[in-house]
């Protein structure tokens, strides 16, 4: 992979935002802001090395599925030692018996053009979506409109909706879509949005609003939207931990309602949500070339390590023990119980240290994007840069929708 300095595109901030990017700049902490979608960079992979990060994204999506199983249906963790509400394991062990729906996750990379390394797994909750899907597409259409990318996510979303809607598997016909509130940045806001448009795209009828204007109607015995209207299909940007420890969640664990709302995505996915998967992942697949070592609430024989909340994002509250140097991450997130993780750093292309995000749609492996920070951790700060396959043209239409149908 290497990185290639660009001169963004004339007017580049209003034609993201139209594009539905709502928070083209980052708000630093002096006051200044500078891009969050920066494109006064792009970077360059292989047709081969393309090839080679499907095949790990889906073998590594595979482990994940069988470690989400071993967590759920054992006696490793109870609800206490995950931060998970009582009663949410059994709901799990439900979820996976039923097969239920499961539309996308994001892994992090750790790629440096050899083995990648998964550094986690976002499977609840994972965002950049827009950025992905979207908006790096449309600036390789203005910047090499003859080049390919690693970025099927569009298409295969659309496809996903459209195959469960023949499948019969969405009542009525429709889905609802929410948002939480509480988020301010709008990160959330587009991303189901965007999401929503999808689905429609796929023929479904949808309706969205934020999830603390949920109702319940206890005659129902149903969740209901602000129109009274039941909720059969739901998908949620809002982490199964949190909504299982309120009020909302309790009626789902006491199985109180007559009919339970179909959420995507499911309640299964919580453990793919927490850290607590990465020593079940390095315990089921020792040595595994694409993992790195990791210990439940210890640092095991590690020497240089990473330690990881069970339920942090963005970067927060991460501790970074090495023999040089000792770092806390500040941040919101409970940190009575950590996981550690073997000490990775990020290649480091001029000073910018790039995670590589790897996504899924439908259990196949999808596209990617990259992220850059100015340090070990990729945080609030880091910047969203756009990729291109260098060595390919772009497939044609006809070709392009074979390889969907493969």
């Amino acid at each position: 992979m290497w990185r290639h300095a660009s001169k963004p595109r004339p007017g580049w901030r209003e034609k993201v935002v139209e594009q539905g990017l709502v928070f083209p700049m980052t708000d630093m902490p002096d006051g200044s802001e500078r891009p969050y979608w920066n494109e006064s960079a792009w970077y360059e992979v292989t047709m081969d090395e393309v090839l080679h990060l499907e095949r790990v994204t889906e073998e590594l999506y595979a482990m994940c599925r069988h470690a989400a199983e071993v967590m759920a249906t054992g006696d490793r963790f109870s609800d206490a030692q995950l931060g998970l509400a009582p009663g949410t394991l059994p709901l799990v062990q439900q979820s996976l018996k039923r097969e239920d729906l499961s539309m996308y996750a994001r892994f992090d990379l750790a790629w440096n053009g050899a083995d990648p390394k998964m550094l986690e797994i976002n499977g609840d909750t994972p965002t950049g979506l827009v950025e992905s899907a979207v908006i790096q597409w449309n600036w390789l259409e203005d910047v090499f409109p003859d080049a390919d990318q690693w970025n099927s996510v569009h298409d295969r979303l659309v496809q996903w909706w459209a195959r469960q809607l023949a499948a019969g598997r969405f009542p009525g016909k429709e889905a609802h879509f929410f948002n939480s509130a509480a988020e301010t940045s709008g990160e959330e806001e587009m991303t189901v949005a965007y999401l929503r448009d999808t689905a429609a795209q796929a023929g479904l009828a949808t309706y969205g609003h934020q999830i603390e204007d949920v109702g319940w109607d206890s005659a129902q015995r149903a969740f209901v939207d602000w129109g009274n209207r039941p909720i059969r299909t739901a998908f949620k940007l809002y982490p199964w931990e949190d909504m299982l420890d309120e009020e909302f969640g309790r009626l789902i664990l006491a199985g109180t309602e007559r009919q339970p709302v179909q959420w995507i995505e499911p309640v299964w996915k919580t453990m793919l949500s927490t850290k607590a998967i990465l020593p079940v992942l390095w315990e089921l697949y020792p040595d595994h070339p694409n993992l790195l070592p990791a210990y439940f609430g210890h640092p095991g024989d590690l020497t240089e390590w990473v330690a990881k909340p069970l339920h942090g994002r963005e970067g927060s509250n991460i501790i970074i023990h090495t023999d040089d140097t000792d770092h806390t991450q500040a941040g919101p997130y409970d940190m009575s119980t950590m996981v550690y993780q073997a000490w990775h750093p990020l290649p480091s292309y001029e000073g910018n240290q790039a995670v590589l995000g790897s996504w899924i749609v439908d259990g196949a492996a999808a596209g990617m994007m990259v992220r850059e920070s100015d340090g070990p951790i990729t945080d609030y700060y880091a910047r969203f840069v756009p990729h291109a396959i260098g060595t390919s043209p772009r497939p044609d239409a006809e070709t392009v929708q074979r390889w969907l149908a493969e």
